[in-house]
This record gives C-alpha cells, sequence and structure tokens, in this order.
C-alpha cells in the first residue's frame, strides 16, 4: 500500500529534529497499557519515530517488534534503541496471530481514510486472541494536511467508530483530549483502545 509522498518527506527531513522534540513527549497512556499485558508479552510498535515508546517497553522487559513507515526515522530510532528496526508501512501488515499487543500511538492518522479499514483488520489479524490495540488520531470532520504539508485523515468518533466495527472486537473504547504536536497547534486527539475476540 503506497504511503503519501509528502508525509513521508516531511520525515525524511525532518527526522532528526523530530527525534529530538518527541524525546520528552511520551504518552501517559503508555504506562496504562502496559499494565494490562502479560510480562513479556510480545509488542508491534507501528510509526516508532525515533523509538522512544519502544525503549519504554522493553525496559519493562516486554518483547518489542519496532517499525516505521519512514526509512529515515527507522533509522534513527536503531540508532537510539541498539537493534534494527524494520521500514515497515502499516499497510503493508501480513502477520498472523502473532502479537499480544499492538501499539500505534499518532501514525495511523497518516493513512488514507479509504485505506483505514483495510489497515485496522491487518491489525486485528495480527494481534492473538485477547490482543490489545491501541492508536491515536487527530480528531476533525474529514482529510487534510496540516501546514508542514502531512497528510492526516482527521476522523470524528463516528467515523472511527464505524470502521473499527467491521472487525469483530470484544471491546472497543474511544476517548477524546486535547492536546498538541510537533506543530505545537491545540488539537484534539482521538485515543482508541481495543481488544480482539
Amino acid at each position: 500500500m503506497p504511503e503519501d509522498r509528502e508525509t513521508l518527506e516531511f520525515y525524511a527531513r525532518e527526522a532528526e529534529a523530530y527525534g529530538q522534540w518527541s524525546k520528552d513527549h511520551q504518552n501517559p497512556r503508555l504506562e496504562t497499557f502496559l499494565s494490562n499485558l502479560p510480562p513479556g508479552a510480545r509488542v508491534l510498535e507501528l510509526g516508532c519515530g525515533y523509538g522512544r515508546d519502544s525503549a519504554t517497553m522493553l525496559a519493562h522487559g516486554f518483547d518489542v517488534v519496532a517499525t516505521d513507515a519512514s526509512p529515515e526515522m527507522a533509522a534513527q530510532a536503531s540508532r537510539h534503541l541498539g537493534r534494527t528496526v524494520s521500514v515497515l508501512p502499516a499497510g503493508d501488515l501480513a502477520a498472523l496471530a502473532e502479537f499480544d499487543a499492538i501499539w500505534a500511538n499518532a501514525c495511523l492518522l497518516h493513512i488514507p481514510m479509504q485505506e483505514l479499514a483495510d489497515v485496522i483488520a491487518r491489525i486485528y489479524t495480527a494481534l492473538k486472541s485477547q490482543g490489545c490495540f491501541y492508536a491515536s488520531y487527530k480528531g476533525g470532520e474529514g482529510e487534510g494536511r496540516d501546514r508542514f504539508g502531512r497528510y492526516y485523515n482527521y476522523p470524528s468518533v463516528a467515523v472511527l467508530e464505524a470502521i473499527y466495527h467491521t472487525v469483530p472486537w470484544s471491546s472497543l473504547e474511544i476517548s477524546q483530549g486535547i492536546g498538541g504536536g510537533y506543530d505545537r497547534e491545540k488539537t484534539t486527539w482521538l485515543h482508541v483502545t481495543a481488544v480482539r475476540r
């Protein structure tokens, strides 16, 4: 599945600066997410960026597979983590019941809206039974670009619910909060946590 060219160009150009910025912006939901996993759980991180969250998961003793769609960001994360980080666009995920959990913080928001249901189905298939999945999105009412030219799907809660319900999760929770990002603009964030049957 092709990635958005302008978005990838941004991360290629800004990889080092973005990595430095992200070091100080830990997602507070990560600790809660990890607390619900069994010790040593196998976790896939999609869109790992600099590798900050993967580093936290590794420090907690989890078996982490860190990936990013951007070769430049994957290289940054490889240096930071001291291990190989694979280049894996979310739309190319083809694992079958391999992971206890999948963490996709602020990355699926770059998936074109018409392709998001396919990506969610691939994630569902990659999870083991009762596997947990977290993703976050910038909320809105339709697709667009930010001032850096990055593509965002900007979904509403209703749109996300409809897309996620194309597969039979045993539980699905969507919460909202106000936060920021690399663009330093106030943003409505949608946080989605789901559990596979």
